[in-house]
């Protein structure tokens, strides 16, 4: 059961180091650290992805920036309570980490695998320009009877797809986690500019779980 669990939710990411360790939390009297990096697209673009470490596998001490951290891990979500509601936070879990030079690294990978289910209807839109989208939050199963909650980012012909699921739908989905700036608003002339992050779909297939049983 534990292995189903750990490996329906898988993360590769490699990405410059542009800022230091900074702490998050405490478990069982052991630390994790956040630090942001910067991966790259195919576009020419970047995104900038928060990864979580473990002080156990890393001297989070050290000044990385300019380095690039390869990681293999989890997407995870937690809620943070601000003022009246809770905001979802996501971040890469890291369960192995390696900092090499910039030159070792010939391209940044950013490839997600999720194995969930579908916890609220899909929203399909077009944009002006006729571009589809549809917008899926799967929730994926943690050990100890916890979930993640994921917003995953459909397009084109996936999004007409996606469009079809219902609430409690089994889905995978293949993709990579990009990062998105938007304007929150904060009071009729108050805009705050904040940072979201979801998974932008290549490929999704519809589980039964019928079949499986």
């Amino acid at each position: 059961m534990l292995d189903k669990v750990f490996t329906n939710n898988q993360v590769t990411i490699a990405g410059r180091v542009v800022g230091e360790f900074g702490y998050s939390h405490t478990v069982y009297g052991e630390d994790f650290y956040t630090v942001d990096i910067e991966v790259s697209r195919l576009s020419n673009s970047n995104d900038i992805i928060p990864v979580m470490v473990s002080e156990r596998i890393l001297d989070v001490r050290a000044d990385y920036r300019g380095y690039v951290l390869r990681a293999n891990g989890q997407f995870r979500s937690y809620n943070r309570h601000e003022e009246t509601r809770n905001r979802l936070v996501l971040s890469v879990f890291a369960r192995e980490v390696e900092i090499v030079e910039p030159e070792e690294e010939e391209q940044d990978p950013n490839h997600i695998f999720l194995d969930g289910y579908v916890c609220k209807k899909p929203v399909y839109r077009k944009t002006p320009l006729g571009r589809e989208i549809a917008d899926v939050l799967l929730a994926v199963n943690r050990p100890y009877g916890k979930s993640d909650y994921i917003p995953c980012i459909c397009w084109g012909r996936n999004a007409r797809y996606a469009d079809q699921f219902e609430v409690g739908a089994h889905v995978q989905i293949w993709g990579r986690i990009q990062s998105r700036e938007y304007q929150k608003k904060i009071s009729e002339e108050e805009y705050e500019k904040r940072v979201a992050y979801e998974v932008s779909v290549s490929k999704l297939e519809y589980q039964s779980d019928e079949e499986e049983m």
